[in-house]
């Protein structure tokens, strides 16, 4: 992949990092720094990987933690490794309870979206296949870091008053860990406050000496199950004993000369790939990246593909998901071509917001992780483990409650899962990690960052730096204040029911790193966050 590192068609921040043995990109500079120091001391990418998760469970708990989901792609060995992260609802939800409960939806907020917490699995998962160093010495940092304490960045800050401020309006004994744990002072961390979590540190020791049973099986499961029988959850120790990650082989499309990569459903990569499925088919690069035609064009694309996804997607292991027919390559020829000069509708769904972490790793035996984790919507559920550091997901709000739809709520079942690791190929030869994280804009994400790289030709931190747009319900497109004014006017003209943002929007936090034909590397990461990406 060609690059000119010296273009910054854009306000950017930071400039590409160049390096040559090894990388890790975050949203958190100590997160970044534990994954570096891991590296430095002889581990691979996936050691890496795993110091930064554990880092950021602690560092930036509004977006992801023990209690959450993950999913991963890794390259090594020649050849991507997926890894799906996600857990399945309790034995005891279903669309009867949601009823009996008072509702006929799924809720956001309490013990009912609550499905069972996937990532620690994940992590041990992972470790046990390609980990090179024991996980006592993964965690250390991460341990310190709840131990010691540190100070919180003013984006986590912001995002963290915000959770704190709703949390102190909810009532009901499952949101009684909340405030003791992320507010133990009355209120949020301050930016440059330091913030400490005995609880945090007290599991990953235990998950670090006994690995994912401590977790699952023993005295961490056992005050998960506790917790969930006095403050009416419907978690069990069953369900959490039962629980399993699974290795699945990554789906792809071919783009410009490259192959992108995504974990299969139940997650919704499969819709960046649709969508980009649909742009090949067109001539984008013709257009200007910015004008308005570039952007009307990739915003058609997504709308089929998310009118597909949420038809279609639920999780394989207990529905048909038609995966082969809908990245179909006449199949998506034919979508393309519904695309006019004009906006059309092609059936959107609700797309909620969500709050989650993208990171990536890289070493210097050409060794990468694309990885991605998450506890929803800031702080999940709300409920929180006391004494464990543990805020579970509310990742069963992703199911819906219609009797026969592939994503309909039962037990065993995983939902519908927005968060999404991607990975790009050339020829059967790695290129790197890429991902934008935050609920549906992920695919989104990843359908303008590669367009810019691939149709643009952009750097990875021109790529990430570049304005974004957000398709919502009701054909509503968000557009980031920075959107050049011409743009804005000339989607308005088409149909598009542009709102421009004047506060920060929700437009994902991403990170990317390729390698190049040397062996080294070029990284970015998002300005929209407090990350940096560190290599040596």
């Amino acid at each position: 992949m060609e690059l000119n590192l010296l273009a910054h068609p854009y306000a950017a921040r930071r400039s590409p990092l160049v390096a040559a043995n090894g990388v890790v990109a975050t949203s958190h500079p100590l997160a970044s720094q534990a994954g570096l120091r891991v590296l430095q001391d002889g581990g691979n990418a996936i050691d890496a990987a795993l110091a930064a998760a554990a880092a950021l469970a602690v560092l930036e708990p509004p977006s992801n933690g023990l209690g959450g989901d993950g999913f991963a792609l890794i390259w090594e060995g020649g050849r991507l490794h997926g890894i799906t992260g996600s857990g399945r609802a309790p034995a005891g939800l279903s669309v009867e309870a949601l009823e009996r409960a008072g509702h006929s939806a799924m809720p956001t907020h309490g013990w009912l979206p609550v499905t069972v917490p996937g990532v620690v699995r994940l992590w041990d998962d992972m470790h046990a296949r390609f980990g090179s160093r024991p996980l006592a010495q993964l965690f250390a940092q991460a341990i310190a870091y709840a131990e010691d304490g540190a100070p919180v960045p003013p984006s986590v800050a912001a995002s963290w008053a915000r959770g704190v401020a709703f949390a102190q309006q909810r009532l009901g004994p499952e949101f009684s860990g909340f405030l003791g744990t992320y507010a133990p002072g009355g209120r949020a961390p301050r930016p440059g406050e330091r913030f400490r979590s005995p609880g945090h540190a007290r599991t990953l020791r235990a998950v670090a000496a006994q690995g994912a049973r401590a977790f699952y099986e023993g005295e961490i499961a056992q005050a998960i199950a506790a917790f969930s029988r006095e403050t009416g959850g419907l978690i069990t120790a069953e369900d959490l004993a039962a629980h399993t990650s699974e290795w699945v082989e990554p789906i792809s499309v071919d783009y410009r000369g490259y192959t992108v990569h995504e974990i299969p459903p139940s997650g919704q990569g499969i819709a960046a790939l649709m969508a980009l499925g649909a742009l090949e088919n067109l001539d984008l690069a013709r257009h200007p990246r910015d004008s308005d035609a570039s952007y009307h064009l990739q915003v058609e694309a997504i709308k089929l593909a998310f009118a597909d996804a949420f038809a279609y997607v639920g999780d394989p292991a207990k529905v048909d998901v038609p995966i082969a027919a809908m990245l179909d390559r006449a199949r998506l020829a034919d979508r393309a071509r519904l695309i006019g000069e004009a906006a059309g509708d092609f059936g959107p769904g609700e797309l909620p917001r969500g709050g989650t972490v993208y990171f990536c790793a890289a070493d210097r035996d050409g060794r990468m992780v694309s990885m991605i984790q998450s506890t929803y919507m800031g702080f999940g559920s709300g409920v929180v483990v006391p004494g464990w550091g543990i805020s579970l997901h509310n990742r069963g709000n992703g199911f819906v409650t219609t009797p026969g739809h592939p994503n309909c709520v039962a037990p065993g079942r995983r939902p519908f899962h927005t968060i999404i690791p991607g990975f790009l190929t050339r020829g059967g030869q790695p290129v790197g990690p890429f991902g934008v994280m935050g609920g549906h804009m992920q695919p989104q994400g990843h359908a303008q960052v590669v367009v810019n790289s691939l149709d643009y030709g952009m750097h990875p931190q021109a790529a990430l730096d570049a304005p974004r747009w957000r398709w919502e319900k009701d054909d509503t497109l968000r557009l980031e204040l920075e959107t050049p004014r011409h743009i804005v006017e000339g989607l308005a003209a088409r149909g598009h029911q542009v709102i421009v943002e004047a506060a920060p929007g929700d437009f994902g936090r991403g990170q990317i790193i390729w390698r190049q034909d040397d062996g080294s590397y070029v990284a970015g990461t998002d300005m929209r966050c407090d990350g940096v990406a560190v290599g040596w």
